[in-house]
């Protein structure tokens, strides 16, 4: 069974499987330590969690044998990180609690609907007073610079960016940048001439879900030489649990617009 949001109540529940990295987190942040059960192979964080829990796979390649030997009360899963056909699966046989996030609003109230949902509502409330606080401090500084053209990168072969209505540019335009692909949907493949036409002057290369090294930012810099090029912790941008809290200081310290010479 799917669980609504409009009829959200808490339950006791005792063995839970995230199919998300960052609202795993989230769930150890919570202290769920012992009714968090399952988590995939892409939730490192925490580590203790990653080394000692039983994992159920990738987001997007569910082990069902594995998550029926474990019979879980409740499976956590997100509409743009699972797979639609393996989340309706699951809720044939559990009950399943599915989040959208595409900003920070929606990021809050997904903070505080878990923390309902699991009878941690007091530290739902506070967690997310305090991240909206760093991002309206962040706000304020950034409101009144210049916005830099900007084009975050995600994969290579081919080359795929996170354009308009994705949490990642949500986070771009708090921190200063402007997306170069706004007017585009989620993510698309595009041309590196393409950043030329848009007049794109930073260039971000994120650690995930491509890992984007020193090399590449070589590779990019023989066809672009007039662009700035820097790497990126893909966490950062796209973790929307309580990894915000660490965004905030993240983009103040490493993406200080004033000092990228732009």
């Amino acid at each position: 069974m799917i669980l609504s949001p409009k009829i959200l109540t808490h339950k006791n529940y005792n063995k839970i499987i995230s199919l998300v990295p960052s609202q795993t987190e989230l769930l150890c942040y919570l202290e769920m330590e012992a009714e968090v059960v399952g988590i995939t192979k892409f939730c490192i964080h925490p580590d203790r969690w990653y080394r000692n829990k039983t994992r159920v796979g990738g987001t997007k390649n569910i082990q069902f044998e594995t998550i029926d030997q474990i019979s879980p009360d409740l499976i956590i899963a997100n509409k743009e990180e699972n797979v639609k056909e393996q989340v309706e699966k699951l809720a044939e046989k559990y009950e399943v609690w599915i989040t959208d996030v595409n900003n920070l609003y929606d990021a809050i109230a997904m903070i505080e609907d878990i923390g309902k949902l699991l009878g941690k509502q007091g530290q739902g409330r506070e967690l997310t007073a305090e991240i909206k606080q760093g991002f309206l401090e962040l706000k304020k500084i950034y409101s009144t610079r210049r916005k830099i053209p900007t084009a975050y990168f995600i994969w290579k072969n081919p080359y795929m960016v996170a354009a308009g209505n994705t949490f990642i540019n949500d986070m771009m335009n708090y921190c200063g940048l402007e997306n170069v692909f706004a007017d585009l949907k989620r993510y698309p493949e595009i041309m590196l001439d393409e950043l030329v036409k848009r007049e794109t002057e930073l260039i971000l290369l994120s650690s995930e879900p491509y890992p984007f090294k020193k090399k590449h930012i070589d590779e990019f810099q023989k066809d672009l030489p007039g662009i700035k090029i820097m790497l990126v912790d893909g966490e950062m941008f796209s973790w929307y649990g309580s990894r915000l809290l660490k965004s905030v200081d993240y983009f103040h310290s490493y993406l200080n617009i004033k000092d990228l010479g732009l």
